[in-house]
């Protein structure tokens, strides 16, 4: 199969559609870890324009990771709140096994501390990129 292009994960039993915009696996992460949210909180969060956002739902709500309700305390009819169909985790972590047992072997090759200081490393990388990219948003 081509980079980027969607297929079947034949690790999972039901072969559930994997994931495969860089976009859907960002946001559908945000939904687990930030959810029940709206999709233009989520919008907000991932950086991208709602026209996309709603793509990007469309997907997931087709491949089953997420459930769309409508929002009845909203005075705007649209509104829906997005939720991680949380029974699927399991597949994510199946189909993110062969990634996960990598980092593991990785990170054995280095004391705690040097983990400290590469997890500081990133963080603070992290936060530079994202406030960088606020500045160039204003």
């Amino acid at each position: 199969m081509r980079p980027g292009r969607r297929g079947r994960c034949s690790a999972c039993p039901r072969g559930p559609r994997v994931i495969g915009y860089g976009a859907d696996w960002n946001c559908l992460d945000l939904v687990n870890r930030h959810g029940p949210i709206s999709a233009g909180a989520l919008a907000k969060l991932a950086g991208l324009h709602p026209a996309t956002m709603t793509g990007v739902l469309d997907r997931l709500q087709r491949g089953g990771w997420i459930t769309r309700e409508r929002d009845p305390a909203a005075s705007d009819r649209r509104a829906v709140t997005i939720r991680a169909t949380r029974e699927r985790n399991s597949e994510l972590y199946q189909v993110l096994s062969g990634m996960n047992n990598r980092m593991d072997e990785l990170c054995d090759r280095y004391t705690e501390s040097e983990l400290e200081l590469i997890a500081d490393f990133l963080r603070r990388t992290a936060a530079a990129g994202h406030d960088s990219a606020v500045e160039l948003g204003e």
